[in-house]
């Protein structure tokens, strides 16, 4: 069989957490962290993940990259820029395990991965790739003109016949308005194969009351399959022939819940594209979320990971 190439495309950032009277430095990012899950999950087949960012030139950068070839992900496209560095941000969480989060990112690395000599070459290598994967803090981090860069090659893509997986990640600080983020969500959906959607970000940013709104708005744009998560509720399945509540899994114990739409994903596409159904990957992303959130932190120990 050959081998399958994914690329995930978004930032990566420095993580600080609290935990009591000790602050603790890791590294996270949405993207990032569904690119660990899924190479993880796929470790004996065979599927090439591939993170595609920009870092500096730091230590912290040159830690990052460590940390991910240890995760067995390629990091054979990843941009070393002079004079950047990555974000930060810091993690605060409740009783109730829930958390908000604090970032330092407006000049990171990664905001300028378009806009450098070397990313015509990048894009060229990009379109190699069995699928892509990107997140909608991968569109909002970039300026307006590399977003209607990435767009553009999005389209020759798929057009060539790659797939393109989308996982919403609405963060309504990182858009200038309301409305600029309505029209590249759209835009992005309409490039869009698997949309996994968490409901209230679409609520958030579209304002549905309903999940036939959303399903009608991504269908609408030409989705063919969608998974909208729905936290500790039953995540829903839609593809053309059917629409299944998947049932999430209890978790012995709530810590942390940072990541856990983000492992989904990463659980959710391992079982996709290794022969799973629709219904098989959601029940598999709930196994890996139902994990993760009972430790503190975006990247659980790999020896805690479940088998799915």
């Amino acid at each position: 069989m050959a081998t399958m190439n994914i690329a995930i495309l978004g930032e990566c950032m420095i993580e600080l957490q609290q935990a009591n009277d000790q602050l603790t430095r890791t590294f996270g990012g949405d993207t990032l962290n569904t690119a660990v899950y899924l190479s993880r999950l796929t470790q004996d087949k065979d599927i090439n993940t591939t993170y595609v960012t920009a870092l500096g030139n730091d230590s912290f950068s040159d830690e990052m990259l460590a940390a991910w070839n240890k995760e067995g992900i390629n990091t054979d496209l990843v941009l070393r820029l002079e004079g950047k560095l990555p974000g930060l941000y810091y993690i605060e969480t409740d009783s109730t395990g829930e958390r908000s989060f604090h970032y330092w990112r407006n000049d990171a690395a990664a905001k300028y991965l378009l806009e450098q000599e070397q990313s015509a070459e990048l894009l060229n290598s990009l379109m190699a790739f069995d699928a892509i994967y990107l997140s909608g803090i991968s569109l909002a981090i970039l300026t307006a003109a590399s977003r209607e860069q990435l767009f553009t090659f999005l389209e020759d893509f798929k057009g060539k016949g790659g797939k393109v997986l989308f996982d919403n990640n609405y963060r309504p600080k990182l858009w200038a308005c309301v409305k600029e983020a309505q029209e590249a969500y759209l835009r992005m959906l309409s490039l869009t194969d698997i949309a996994l959607l968490t409901f209230d970000d679409e609520q958030l940013l579209f304002g549905d009351e309903t999940l036939e709104e959303c399903i009608e708005r991504t269908q609408g744009a030409g989705v063919t399959e969608i998974a909208i998560k729905r936290g500790k509720d039953a995540c829903l399945v839609v593809t053309a022939d059917q629409n299944v509540f998947v049932p999430a899994l209890v978790a012995d114990k709530v810590v942390d819940t940072t990541a856990a739409g983000d492992s989904f994903s990463g659980g959710y596409l391992a079982k996709r594209f290794t022969g799973g159904s629709a219904t098989q990957a959601a029940h598999a992303g709930h196994q890996v979320a139902s994990t993760v959130i009972q430790y503190r932190g975006a990247v659980i120990p790999a020896d805690a990971m479940p088998t799915i």
